[in-house]
């Protein structure tokens, strides 16, 4: 069985995420989207509130499993036993923290791969951190994120 880790903070989940998900799904036997849970990061949404999230927007995907975890990803993996880590980049910066990254995760576990996966050229310009500055001045997230995240990130911020 092949399973694959899609790691990330999904602060908020967006419909990027979810594209990546659903290609994803379609590679590997078995998907785990990993939370992470970082108590030195300040998110919108806690780790058990991005799950629920996802694991909602997860239903369609009987292959994708959501779960929270607070170490280093390669642990995960290796408790898991999954070989490959997920990562979607939007453009050629997210590509070098990410090549990064995963010189990182190699090095500590070489039996880990990564896999890089573009977004679909609707999502280029989806990222969580524009999404919350833009919400928090009121400004429409509706096209960038699904209904159930819109609805907790204006209720977050006060905005219904």
């Amino acid at each position: 069985m092949s399973i694959a880790l899609f790691p990330g903070s999904f602060d908020p989940p967006t419909y990027g995420h979810l594209n990546i998900i659903e290609r994803a799904s379609r590679l590997f036997d078995k998907i785990d989207v990993v939370v992470s849970a970082n108590p030195g990061k300040k998110n919108l949404f806690t780790a058990e509130e991005r799950v629920v999230m996802l694991k909602t927007l997860c239903e369609p995907y009987a292959n994708v499993s959501v779960h929270s975890w607070d170490k280093l990803i390669v642990e995960y993996a290796e408790k898991a036993g999954a070989k490959v880590l997920i990562r979607g980049i939007r453009n050629v910066n997210d590509f070098s923290y990410e090549f990064d990254l995963s010189l990182m995760n190699h090095s500590l576990n070489s039996n880990i791969e990564t896999l890089f996966i573009p977004t679909e050229s609707r999502f280029a310009i989806v990222k969580s951190s524009s999404i919350k500055e833009l919400a928090q001045f009121g400004g429409d997230i509706s096209n960038m994120v699904p209904p159930v995240v819109c609805e907790a990130v204006k209720k977050r911020y006060k905005l219904n």
